[in-house]
């Protein structure tokens, strides 16, 4: 369900025509705009039925895309039909909101132009194709009674074999990094189709011709996955394209998915000065806790190397693999009640989170993730999945756990739950604009994680140099993920240099630097989304503060930023410091 975004125009003709007051004309203007989104969604639906039910809107539930020509071209003619829609609405005279849900529903359809004309991941990324996910989460629902949501899974099977015949169809000279990705994601995720559907029939009040006539289904699907997996595996590819998106393709990429104030070349400057400051920070610290952690041992010369060395004695102190998920469990709570204490934000406690095992289907990119209902499904359950460490030899266990020692084990769960994703998304499904929920940006999302880190810290919690110290090294990594995704997919870094960027410049584990690699072969300006967002959202707050003064208030200021959804930062900061 990954959404693509797209250049648009500047801030100032955006945002130079807002009126304290609107005429009549105005507000039917709004009022057709309003109308016109309510179809556009519709519609949207319609021809990405996968999409619809990821955010909760289940009436498509039994409709499986088949991914060839005449699918793109359906998806083309979409976006041309509504772009000429969006063309009777005289901008300047909409409202904020509608401005806004404006550039991103025109962001949304020229993205879609340029996925399927200019970067074509269908025919290089074999990852793209994978049915588990969307049958898993039929499973998993909680929107219908089982037997509903079966007979849904039922229907849907019907087009897996066609799926995947167009998919094959559609391949050409695919990444050696993505075929592997594809074989290990698909064949993983076909257990949906075994243990998991055969653990639902068994609950279910289907009859027992309902339920033969699915395991039936069920198996043709195991076969049409597998087949695919095989025949990835003896795919001939001699001429395989490099997993390195390139500059041009990169840089539209950067400003479709990104949709900041700050181009490729500016947010890559500001990253590598941020590096250069978190050092300095880091070995102020490092150089006070060396007594502690190393006693009469002589300082290493070089500043890097001590803060290595201090970094190495804090990170001895973790969990085991047995407990790591157990650990992520426990702290929740404390965090939720951290923030009520210190009335950073409201958080309704009716939303549940329940922390599982990373499914298989979404296994090898990153180690932990949230899944969060749609609009639609509110009152759905959030995931926070977590990756298993089973399996793994006792060194690549060891190296994993360091690296999430007790201390940036707290900084992922502010990160990934409390006051993070899972608190946004919330926020996110409560906002009047579907828009805004729909087609969230990454880089809003990412950064609010981010930014929940340093505000946390900021307000006392678990206040030490050792937790500021892994707040610092865990900044770094953030930073450090957009240089080597600008660097890898732009300027060709190798994999030597990126590890070793990673490693002495990051004070990343072996494991996890490694594991990077891995990611940034497999996506493309994601990494960058994390630092821009923080680094907009934080400039936002200071601002913010420097112009309210003693009336800026922290709380109000949190609740304000997350009730426009999921709306790129720098609408949101427009919207903010004009008061609206």
């Amino acid at each position: 369900m990954k959404k693509l975004f797209v250049t648009i125009l500047t801030l100032a003709v955006l945002f130079s025509c807002n009126k304290s007051t609107k005429s009549g004309d105005d507000n039917t203007l709004d009022e057709k705009f309003d109308k016109y989104k309510e179809g556009f969604v519709t519609a949207l639906w319609q021809i990405n039925p996968g999409w619809a039910s990821a955010v909760g809107y289940h009436k498509l539930d039994s409709v499986l895309v088949v991914p060839d020509a005449a699918t793109d071209k359906a998806q083309l003619d979409f976006a041309k039909v509504q772009l000429d829609s969006l063309k009777q609405y005289d901008i300047e005279n909409l409202s904020n909101n509608n401005k806004t849900d404006y550039y991103m529903i025109k962001n949304q359809l020229e993205s879609a132009i340029f996925s399927i004309k200019e970067l074509k991941s269908s025919q290089w990324d074999p990852s793209g194709y994978n049915v588990c996910g969307s049958f898993a989460e039929i499973l998993n629902g909680k929107y219908d009674s089982l037997e509903v949501r079966l007979r849904s899974f039922n229907v849907k099977m019907n087009s897996i074999p066609a799926y995947y015949e167009a998919a094959k169809k559609n391949i050409k000279n695919p990444t050696i990094e993505h075929t592997q990705l594809a074989i290990d994601q698909n064949l993983g995720g076909s257990s949906v189709f075994e243990t998991d559907l055969n653990d639902a029939l068994a609950k279910s009040k289907l009859t027992s011709t309902e339920k033969k006539e699915i395991q039936n289904k069920a198996k043709v699907s195991v076969k049409a996955i597998k087949d695919y997996a095989e025949w990835l595996k003896n795919l001939p590819n001699k001429t395989p394209r490099s997993f390195r998106l390139g500059a041009d393709l990169y840089a539209k990429k950067f400003n479709f998915d990104i949709q900041s104030r700050y181009s490729t070349d500016e947010i890559y400057k500001i990253a590598v000065d941020h590096k250069k400051d978190l050092h300095d920070k880091m070995f102020v610290l490092a150089d006070k806790l060396w007594t502690k952690y190393r006693g009469n041992e002589a300082k290493p010369t070089n500043k890097l190397d001590l803060i290595k060395q201090v970094i190495d004695q804090i990170s001895l102190k973790h969990t085991t693999p047995e407990k790591f998920q157990s650990e992520i469990e426990k702290q929740i709570p404390e965090l939720i009640a951290y923030v009520k204490a210190k009335d950073l934000l409201y958080i309704d406690p009716s939303k549940p989170l329940i922390v599982r095992k990373e499914p298989a289907y979404m296994a090898g990119v990153a180690g932990a993730s949230i899944s969060a209902p749609g609009p639609y499904d509110k009152n759905g359950n959030t995931y926070y999945n977590v990756g298993s460490l089973s399996g793994w030899t006792a060194e690549n266990s060891e190296s994993y756990l360091r690296e999430y020692n007790d201390y940036i084990l707290q900084i992922l769960n502010i990160h990934e739950a409390i006051p993070g994703h899972y608190t946004q998304l919330v926020y996110s499904n409560q906002s009047p604009s579907i828009i805004k929920s729909i087609l969230g940006n990454g880089a809003m999302i990412e950064g609010w994680a981010v930014y929940t880190e340093k505000m946390m810290l900021e307000s006392g919690y678990k206040n030490s140099d050792e937790m500021w110290l892994m707040y610092y090294k865990w900044n770094l990594r953030t930073t450090c993920n957009t240089i080597l995704d600008i660097s890898v997919h732009t300027k060709n870094m190798s994999r030597e240099v990126a590890l070793d960027l990673l490693i002495k410049e990051a004070f990343q584990q072996q494991a996890e630097a490694e594991g990077k690699w891995k990611r940034v072969t497999l996506s493309q300006v994601q990494l960058c989304s994390y630092f821009t967002g923080y680094t907009e959202i934080y400039n936002l707050r200071e601002e913010l503060k420097k112009k309210e003064g003693e009336n800026f208030n922290l709380k109000k200021f949190h609740e304000k930023f997350l009730s426009f959804g999921s709306a790129p930062v720098k609408y949101i900061r427009e919207l903010m410091l004009s008061g609206k």
